[in-house]
């Protein structure tokens, strides 16, 4: 497997990348359930002070990671992460973490971060009201549904907090980080 940088006039490339958006995110949220959609996000990611890296065996997409500048620079946002459902558990959504860290801590970031939704009723905070307090809701968290929160986890991430409702009543959207050049 080979990681490196995402390029904008690769079409055949970026393709791969939105069937890959589609086919990881469109069971869980509803933000990525077609193909235009997501290759308008793959494309965002092109933007400056943006990263934007492509996880291959040869011509074929494994998967897909994007970064996006965010408090001067101290903190970036990993937005987003998609991997093929039909190579997940091999290692590759970890080695595009990893490879995203790298390229942070290089332009001297300190945090790398991400919010997780749950639209899809897959944690325990799902369909509760969290108000009013919602760190006590976090502090109890489970995952019946395989939430990718976990996946973080074991990364290295922690939960970090929660934004109750953000996507509607009961879907929140939990918010996890990582501090860089620790693991």
């Amino acid at each position: 497997m080979e990681i490196g940088d995402l390029d904008p006039a690769d079409e055949a490339t970026i393709a791969q990348v939105a069937r890959i958006v589609v086919d990881a995110f469109c069971d869980h949220t509803p933000s990525y359930s077609d193909l235009p959609t997501a290759e308008a996000e793959v494309r965002e990611s092109f933007a400056e002070d943006r990263i934007s890296l492509v996880a291959r065996e040869g011509d074929v997409v494994l998967g897909w990671i994007a970064g996006i500048k965010e408090y001067d620079g101290h903190a970036w946002e990993l937005h987003p992460l998609a991997v093929d459902p039909a190579r997940h558990g091999e290692g590759v959504g970890r080695a595009l973490v990893a490879a995203l860290e790298q390229q942070v801590a290089a332009r001297g970031a300190t945090t790398l971060y991400l919010g997780a939704d749950d639209e899809d009723g897959r944690t325990s905070l799902s369909d509760t009201d969290l108000y009013p307090d919602p760190l006590k809701h976090l502090a109890s968290i489970d995952n019946p549904g395989r939430h990718p929160y976990e996946f973080y986890l074991a990364c290295g991430f922690s939960i970090v907090g929660v934004i109750p409702d953000a996507n509607g009543p009961g879907k929140p959207d939990i918010l996890m980080a990582k501090r860089l050049g620790e693991d």
